[in-house]
């Protein structure tokens, strides 16, 4: 069997900038910044990369081999390596499940991707001039209640990630993921710079990096297991395709502590970005979502060079928005491609369509729809929460339990052989006996919310 479309990546240095465009989304740069400040600072981060590395290194290690291993869409790869195993083909469900997850989180984003292209748009255009926190969160509440304005936005997003999709791996994401990543990194040191001179740095640097062990208890552990486990795109279908284009020759253990460093040093970087601008301007550092929409705009109409800032800023979170729908939006057209022998164009253009007609529901959940709920959520909280909650935890649980439990051991050795024997004995060790029981934590936990 080959991956879907007999594509592979061209280079290391291409897989690796699709896998950390795919890892770095919009919650990295907003979400990791400030559950890192409220809760300890550097020993949170200290505790988050223990998690990082002794959850999701583990995990995305087996979704890669996996992905490489079985050469098809999730469903096919995790059919075909359990029966090379001798094992039952209805392991596919598993890669089912990863493929539920990146279809459902895609309806959601894509209308969150729309805002910031929208805000790209009003950086460019009115640079945020006047505006203070009550003209800010009159604005972004106008946003919610304009329904074809956030229509339109979400169209452009899922354009702009279906013509990556459509032109193909090696001259769609290949192309679109070499200019955009470095131009993303250029970007985030670049405002980086601009901060420590422009004020606020020092405030941030502080609040990011003081530990305060005090703050560390079970309940930041767990946060700090979650941030892992989501921050780095597991479980999300999107790795184990791309490790379906990975050539043999490419080392999976390197390229995943290369992937994983890159996206912690990403949403640490985030932080240098967005808090500095936050403290200089006496504002909310505990805005959440909110932080970007509303408080951002104020602090850019105050800032000396506001308006480049805010358009760089907002250029970068398009950039980080666009690579991580390209991800989720392939491993669903990979699966296309390989169970209906769809031709590439018309299984991109069948999953952007569908998505774009589901996302509206997404957006009328915003105003129109926004009194009807289930259980005390409407459909975005549903969507989120089955996705988050149950689908990724469980997904990871169970490619765990069966890279741990249901491969050959000298099958995943195979596929990790440029790891040394005592390397390749500790992960086998976290994919039997620490992933699975943290991921059942997790899921647990996340239900009984």
């Amino acid at each position: 069997m080959a991956a879907a479309g007999g594509a592979h990546w061209s280079s290391r240095f291409t897989f690796l900038m699709a896998s950390v465009g795919f890892a770095v989304g919009l919650g990295n740069i907003w979400r990791f910044p400030y559950v890192t400040g409220e809760n300890g600072g550097a020993a949170f981060v200290l505790v988050y990369l223990a998690c990082v590395f002794g959850i999701g290194v583990p995990i995305l290690m087996a979704e890669l081999l996996i992905g490489r291993r079985g050469q098809g869409s999730p469903p096919s790869a995790m059919a075909n390596v359990a029966t090379q195993n001798g094992r039952s083909r209805h392991w596919q469900w598993v890669g089912g499940m990863g493929l539920l997850a990146a279809y459902t989180i895609e309806i959601v984003y894509a209308v969150v991707v729309g805002w910031v292209l929208w805000y790209l748009f009003k950086a460019v255009t009115t640079g945020f001039v006047g505006v203070d926190a009550a003209v800010a969160e009159a604005e972004f509440a106008a946003v919610l209640d304009n329904s074809l304005g956030m229509l339109f936005w979400t169209l452009i997003g899922l354009a702009i990630t279906g013509g990556i999709i459509y032109a193909g791996v090696k001259d769609g994401i290949e192309r679109a993921v070499s200019v955009m990543m470095p131009l993303l990194f250029v970007l985030m040191l670049g405002l980086a710079v601009y901060n420590y001179f422009a004020g606020g740095f020092t405030e941030a640097v502080t609040w990011l990096f003081t530990p305060d062990f005090s703050k560390i208890g079970f309940g930041t552990v767990l946060k700090a297991i979650g941030q892992a486990f989501f921050s780095i795109g597991v479980a999300m279908a999107g790795m184990m395709v791309y490790g379906a284009y990975l050539p043999k020759s490419i080392s999976i253990g390197q390229s995943v502590f290369i992937i994983v460093i890159a996206d912690t040093g990403v949403a640490l970087l985030a932080g240098l970005v967005i808090f500095p601008a936050v403290f200089h301007n006496g504002l909310d550092p505990a805005a959440g979502a909110g932080l970007i929409f509303q408080t951002l705009p104020v602090a850019f109409a105050q800032m000396p060079g506001g308006y480049l800032f805010s358009v760089l800023f907002f250029v970068m979170l398009s950039v980080a928005g666009i690579t991580s729908m390209v991800g989720l939006v392939e491993s669903v057209n990979a699966w296309l491609e390989d169970r209906f022998h769809l031709p590439r164009h018309k299984s991109a253009l069948l999953v952007v369509g569908t998505i774009a007609m589901f996302s509206v529901i997404s957006i009328l959940s915003y105003n129109v729809l926004s009194q009807y709920n289930l259980g005390g959520r409407n459909f975005n909280d549903i969507m989120d929460f089955f996705s988050n909650q149950i689908l990724l935890p469980l997904g990871g649980l169970l490619i765990a339990v069966f890279a741990g439990w249901f491969m050959r051991r000298e099958d995943s050795r195979d596929e990790l052989s440029s790891l040394s024997g005592g390397i390749y004995a500790v992960w086998y060790f976290l994919i039997r006996f620490v992933v699975p029981p943290a991921l059942l934590v997790i899921f647990v936990m996340g239900i009984s919310e």
